[in-house]
């Protein structure tokens, strides 16, 4: 209880809220960075996961290998990116390695998700003379969407704990917190960071269960 309370007054000191090593300072650059991660991954992950699922061909393989990727360690991946040319790009080497951590469970889900509707229905609206873009976009995007929703859920509460490995490659958010505290020997310090850490990701956890359980909803309503 005595690291709790310690690392307690050291959230509550005025002082380690202001600044560029402050708590405001870093807790903006890890949403940042939380969020430039998320939207490249979906960029990349939800179109291929999409029109796959759509095609009903090369989905499973695609899925295979996404998923061999979440058996190599996100901070394995930045060391190497680190000795390549990517290491000069700045905060390069942090993202591409975020980037390919958030991308599995985005295409699992979004593919799964497309496959998992319910085949008549979509047999129905081509038989109302729907294209395959129609299909897709009217019928099975919004019917898989709760379960594309839970991938991005879970791609973005990971990168908010992983992203704390960019204070590793020199960069900004709530991982500077933790490893300054290393550096300082301040257990509480450390502790104070990897609190911000945790309630940040429930944060994010809780405001996309809300949007999900919305989802389903809209589905029906047809909006």
């Amino acid at each position: 209880m005595n690291a709790l309370t310690a690392a307690w007054d050291w959230l509550t000191d005025p002082a380690h809220w202001s600044g560029d090593d402050g708590i405001r300072h870093r807790l903006l650059q890890h949403l940042a960075l939380t969020v430039v991660c998320l939207l490249l991954s979906c960029l990349i992950a939800l179109p291929v996961a999409l029109v796959l699922g759509h095609l009903g061909k090369g989905g499973a393989l695609a899925v295979n290998l996404s998923n061999v990727g979440r058996a190599v360690p996100t901070f394995a991946v930045l060391v190497l990116l680190l000795l390549t040319p990517v290491g000069d790009w700045g905060e390069g080497p942090t993202v591409v390695a975020l980037v390919l951590f958030a991308v599995p469970p985005l295409l699992t889900n979004a593919y799964v998700g497309v496959r998992e509707v319910d085949r008549s229905v979509v047999q129905a609206a081509r038989g109302m003379g729907m294209t395959g873009r129609q299909v897709l976009f009217h019928v099975e995007l919004p019917l898989s969407l709760p379960l594309v929703l839970n991938g991005v859920r879970i791609a973005a509460v990971q990168l908010v704990a992983t992203a704390t490995i960019a204070a590793l490659a020199g960069g900004g958010g709530l991982g500077r917190i933790i490893t300054a505290g290393f550096n300082l020997a301040s257990t509480p310090q450390v502790v104070a960071g990897a609190l911000l850490v945790a309630v940040f990701a429930l944060l994010v956890e809780g405001v996309f269960e809300a949007v999900e359980r919305l989802a389903p909803r809209r589905a029906r309503d047809g909006r």
